[in-house]
């Protein structure tokens, strides 16, 4: 697993690939938060929280997270190197584990400097310190779970496909189903819209930011999570 996850990272940072994705990650976030004067803006909202982030970095992450992963195993099918990939004495488990995390600490990368943001807030309330920290605290819990998904769902769509931009359209499409598409089925029915809302990661997600940490989400999304590498790893051994 640890030469695949160092191997990918090396990839992604010996290529503009890790430094687009950071850099067009916090500048979108800063630009929305800090810079243009609409309803994101965090210096004009009047509240000490960092909320309208945490609105944003999911519909950012459902573009940017499947541009990190389309070319995790589309790569190795349009060369031909998953076949040798696979007779190393290594396991399909720990291949697509090792992919995944090297996913997974880009994303952690990107959301470090964001940091910044909780500092900021944290100093210009009125008085000093006026932010909810629990709520902020389990918003990040909820961010970590909602882009590990997305890098799961992202895995998945590229052992679908040799062509990269082909990986990277299912993968939007996919989480973009699992995001928004079944709170916008539930808005068709009125007896069973809450439930068809907890199919979706958007429920758990807002479950999480509200700092309360329930079970019920942290095992959504790792079921979630293990479900899509599963398939991952089902795929590329039929391959």
């Amino acid at each position: 697993m640890y030469p695949i996850l160092r191997k990918e990272i090396n990839a992604f940072f010996s290529s503009p690939v890790a430094y687009l994705v950071i850099g067009v990650f916090l500048l979108l976030n800063g630009l929305f938060l800090w810079v243009f004067k609409d309803g994101f803006n965090i210096l004009n909202a009047g509240f000490a929280d960092i909320n309208n982030f945490f609105f944003l970095a999911p519909w950012i992450f459902l573009f940017l997270i499947p541009a990190i992963t389309m070319r995790s195993f589309a790569d190795e099918l349009n060369s031909g190197t998953i076949e040798l990939l696979k007779t190393k004495p290594i396991s399909h488990w720990k291949i697509v584990l090792g992919k995944f995390g090297a996913a997974l600490t880009l994303i952690i990368i990107a959301l470090i400097p964001t940091l910044t943001y909780v500092y900021t807030v944290y100093e210009l309330g009125n008085p000093v310190g006026n932010i909810d920290m629990g709520s902020t605290i389990g918003s990040y819990i909820g961010l970590l779970l909602l882009a590990a998904t997305y890098a799961a769902v992202g895995l998945f769509t590229s052992t679908l496909s040799k062509n990269q931009i082909v990986a990277f359209i299912l993968g939007v499409f996919i989480t973009f189903l699992l995001f928004y598409g079944f709170d916008a089925m539930a808005a068709s029915f009125t007896e069973d819209g809450y439930t068809i809302r907890l199919l979706g990661i958007n429920e758990h997600f807002k479950s999480i930011s509200r700092g309360v940490i329930d079970t019920r989400d942290i095992v959504y999304f790792l079921s979630v999570i293990v479900f899509f590498l599963f398939i991952t790893k089902q795929k590329i051994g039929d391959e």
